[in-house]
């Protein structure tokens, strides 16, 4: 009777939302750590059904495989074509067949088997490029075939008032944190490991509460879990496997002193002892820092080129003066469907409330999510906007990075970034994993400080380059000059353009342009 209320409570905090749960594991106090940790426990329907009944479409394997990708590192071992080629245990192989995942996607194929050869990893590759199945699924690996060895008194207990994870996993965001842990309990089904996660912004108590049930595969971000550590509710002493996702981004939110004192200012087993993973979309002088100091004997790997962004994506810039961006903005929008998952990005909180209100008086379902809202509010947006309930989100660049959200058509930069490496992050939120996808910017004189660097993302993901973009480059190279009067120019054929590229699927030819 015990055992059954437990099970109760954790398949709610799953309705909730909840931070902890794993396959199909009761958490009693009387189980056996010493029992064979790579045989599956008997299927759960109902939890089956929750964990993958959301599947992607459209993966655009074919494409994905002229990625080049280069590994770099001594006794680098070979890269694998399918799951079979290397040994990852009935649970692993069950539940990738489950997930519907065919083939390897580029990053997932040399990052497998570098981690379960146990070596140190290093890897940048753009975003959406499937890295999160890429360590989740061989560590999870490992963890199976070995067991909690020597933390088999301390790990995963059900009732303890501190918990000693196996693995973690530390990522810049909220977000990011959930989706990572949403994907580790698809990989986790019917297992004896139990994933949590914690995060700032919600409640710390529900956090800690969950913690005590059993914890075996933290993910966490890097705030958030000093406070836990600091509280005495997380032992890292038998962490043996560590990831750092979007490492790039958690230096850029200022998280290094959080992640050293995680690292290495406590209990957590030093490199060459642990097992420790990097993931970035690019490769700057501090992850280089970042890297020599947390791995041992890594391996390199570089997916496309660092920093790039994917052929998948159909890319076009248009010309749009500030005071008509609203009305493109309808334009656009009737042109894609109203129906269609579309995400708009804009520089500040107060533009993306303003602009959500417009679009609301204009008939338009939609929502918005900016470092303002409580994050219950974000959540709800998310969800909102992942159901089609909101088929349109207006998002700051607190959403970014790290968005999981497989069937986005179509994000519009309503306002550009400062930057080229956020231009690659936000467009990133489409064509994730093979899916194909259209990104969009309005440009105009307030944007001429990235023309050079967002002519050369253009050529190289072999996009339509706009001759009045190849001039202004030009101009900004010879002359200084800001490109003003452009404006004419911005809309030449651009709507034909925009119908070609999302009514693709009326030709009748199989497999529509968006996958679906």
């Amino acid at each position: 009777m015990i055992v059954k209320c437990v099970e109760q409570c954790v398949c709610c905090s799953y309705q909730r939302g909840g931070y902890g749960g794993g396959g199909n594991n009761r958490w009693q106090e009387d189980s056996r750590d010493d029992e064979d940790w790579s045989k599956p426990s008997p299927a759960n329907e109902r939890l089956e059904a929750e964990l993958f009944s959301s599947g992607n479409t459209g993966i655009n394997f074919e494409k994905y495989d002229d990625i080049p990708v280069e590994a770099t590192g001594s006794n680098c071992p070979p890269h694998i074509d399918s799951f079979h080629d290397v040994d990852m245990g009935e649970i692993i192989m069950s539940n990738i067949a489950l997930t519907h995942y065919t083939r390897p996607t580029p990053v997932q194929k040399y990052a497998i088997p570098v981690i379960k050869s146990k070596r140190d990893l290093m890897a940048c590759a753009q975003t959406g490029s499937g890295k999160t199945a890429a360590f989740l699924v061989p560590v999870l690996s490992q963890i199976y075939t070995q067991g909690p060895g020597d933390a088999a008194a301390d790990s995963g207990k059900y009732g303890r008032r501190k918990q000693y994870p196996l693995s973690l996993v530390l990522a810049p965001t909220r977000e990011l944190a959930l989706q990572i842990y949403e994907e580790s309990r698809k990989f986790a089904y019917r297992s004896r490991v139990r994933p949590c996660v914690v995060y700032g912004g919600a409640d710390i108590g529900q956090q800690i509460r969950d913690l005590e049930r059993g914890c075996h595969l933290l993910v966490a971000t890097p705030g958030r879990l000093v406070d836990m550590m600091e509280r005495g509710k997380i032992g890292l002493d038998y962490c043996n496997y560590l990831v750092l996702d979007e490492a790039d981004r958690m230096l850029d939110m200022g998280f290094e002193p959080q992640i050293r004192r995680i690292v290495e200012q406590d209990t957590m087993p030093p490199k060459g002892i642990r097992q420790t993973m990097m993931f970035s979309a690019t490769f700057p002088k501090e992850i280089q820092m970042l890297a020599r100091d947390f791995l041992e004997d890594y391996i390199f790997l570089a997916v496309g080129r660092v920093g790039s962004t994917s052929e998948n994506i159909t890319q076009k810039v248009v010309w749009v003066e500030d005071g008509d961006k609203r009305s493109f903005l309808l334009d656009l929008l009737n042109a894609t469907g109203k129906e269609s998952l579309t995400l708009v990005f804009v520089e500040t909180k107060k533009g993306a409330d303003a602009l959500e209100d417009f679009l609301y008086r204009e008939g338009y379902a939609c929502t918005s999510i900016h470092g303002d809202r409580s994050q219950r509010d974000r959540e709800e947006a998310l969800n909102q906007f992942r159901s089609g309930r909101c088929p349109i989100l207006v998002a700051t660049a607190v959403a970014a990075r790290g968005l999981d959200i497989s069937n986005v058509k179509h994000v519009i930069n309503f306002d550009l970034p400062s930057d080229i490496e956020e231009y690659v992050h936000r467009i990133g939120r489409t064509g994730r994993v093979g899916n194909l996808g259209l990104a969009t910017s309005f440009f105009n004189d307030k944007n001429s400080n990235i023309t050079k660097d967002l002519l050369d993302i253009l050529v190289e993901a072999k996009q339509e380059v706009p001759s009045w973009l190849e001039s202004l480059g030009y101009e900004n190279q010879h002359k200084g000059n800001t490109g003003r009067g452009r404006s004419k120019r911005c809309t030449h054929n651009f709507f034909r353009d925009i119908n070609s590229v999302t009514h693709i699927h009326h030709s009748g030819s199989g497999t529509d342009w968006w996958g679906n």
